[in-house]
């Protein structure tokens, strides 16, 4: 076996099963193995994802375990040469798993590979690439240094801005989003460490595989990350889990620190969470004190692009659902560029939804015509025939 590839889920049926759509298009010349991991989904996820993926392992558990724990049970069963640790919000290019087991057969030395991962606006994630935050990379990030001198080698250390985004390069932190690993590092290494309940778990992980002798890579394969469907990020408890996330990695690997330098960094980690808090409970006051009201670019325009049975299902989709939009007759051989024709009549003032027939653009070329005009105000969005739902960022739509 070639390669195992391991999701966890956790109440996003539907954004998996667009994730299992592009997985079983990426691994049609792969020997592989799909684990789904299901955290105790409230929402159906197994019994409406058995049916449509037969070939998929489904394992149900009984409690929520957490992203390390649920991780560990499957790569424990699977049998790849490598492990791809894949996030259930999150879709692929239909030949983004060949190449990255192709650089992982051509360098024995790497431990573990990430991917350029794309935001739903086309434009690259910053956390494609990542230094461990060690105390001085730490202090710059949570300082705002980071952010003000993101090319600089050391001041922007923690997303590794100088690195150019065509070329495969060496890094130190793989995302969790997409972290395909050898698995002979995991058997030297260990695998993820179940302290962390949920984020921390890759830094902590990568680290190790550093230690281990091994190299971390970044690869210029595109992917699409909807950041967050899984996880509630403006909820209370992520923020009590994400920073509890960066103390167990600092009391882990920089617990031996002098106590004049480890007290500050515990004090600013414990700012940064009660700034994140105090934040999000004032949004919250004025939004119920009805302070808040959604502006006109809360209504976003609707551009369906896709062949005539796909724009026909829309059609009716959009009328059910009060959607305001257009609807455009094209594939990907008819219409290449997609929506790139016809940004110039975007009103730069409107927020606009691209929802693609997936059936008549492959996801890597979807996501290539994102990459390559990304906008701020023009997300993506896409369209399933056979299940006849509308996927965006923020939202679901269905018959």
């Amino acid at each position: 076996m070639k390669l195992s590839i391991i999701i966890v889920n956790y109440n996003v049926k539907f954004y998996l099963e667009q994730c299992l759509t592009s997985v079983k298009r990426a691994i049609e010349n792969i020997d592989a193995e799909v684990y789904v991991v299901d955290n105790h989904s409230r929402d159906g996820s197994v019994p409406f994802l058995e049916r449509r993926f037969p070939h998929v392992h489904f394992v149900s558990s009984n409690h929520n375990l957490g992203f390390a724990r649920a991780n560990n049970i499957a790569i424990r069963d699977s049998e790849g040469e490598y492990v791809l640790l894949l996030n259930p919000d999150t879709f692929i290019g239909e030949h983004t798993l060949e190449h990255c087991v192709e650089f992982m057969d051509e360098h024995p030395d790497a431990g573990a590979c990430g991917v350029k991962m794309l935001n739903t606006n086309g434009e690259k994630a910053k956390e494609s690439r990542r230094g461990i935050p060690d105390p001085l990379t730490a202090f710059y990030k949570m300082s705002g240094l980071c952010a003000r001198f993101p090319n600089n080698p050391k001041l922007g250390h923690y997303y590794m801005g100088g690195l150019p985004w065509d070329k495969a390069s060496q890094i130190e932190v793989v995302s969790g989003a997409f972290c395909m690993l050898r698995r002979s590092a995991l058997e030297k290494v260990g695998l993820l460490d179940e302290d962390f309940f949920m984020y921390g778990e890759d830094i902590d992980l990568s680290y190790r595989v550093l230690k281990g002798g091994y190299k971390n890579w970044y690869l210029p394969y595109p992917i699409l990350h909807y950041k967050g469907e899984s996880t509630q990020k403006s909820s209370f408890r992520y923020v009590h889990v994400f920073y509890d996330a960066m103390l167990i990695f600092f009391r882990k690997h920089y617990g031996h620190l002098s106590f004049f330098l480890g007290i500050p960094i515990k004090f600013a980690i414990y700012m940064k969470a009660l700034s994140a808090l105090a934040g999000m409970g004032y949004h919250r006051m004025t939004k119920t004190l009805g302070f808040f009201r959604p502006s006109a670019t809360a209504f976003p325009e609707f551009v369906f692009i896709g062949e005539e049975t796909a724009i026909g299902q829309c059609k009716r989709i959009a009328r059910q659902k009060g959607l305001s939009g257009q609807f455009v007759a094209g594939n990907a051989e008819t219409l290449p560029q997609g929506h790139a024709d016809m940004v110039d009549d975007f009103d730069p003032q409107k927020n606009y939804f691209i929802v693609y027939d997936t059936d008549a653009y492959s996801f890597e070329q979807i996501l290539g015509i994102f990459e390559s005009h990304p906008l701020t105000n023009v997300q993506i969005g896409t369209y399933n025939r056979r299940t006849r739902i509308i996927i965006t960022p923020e939202e679901l739509y269905k018959i």
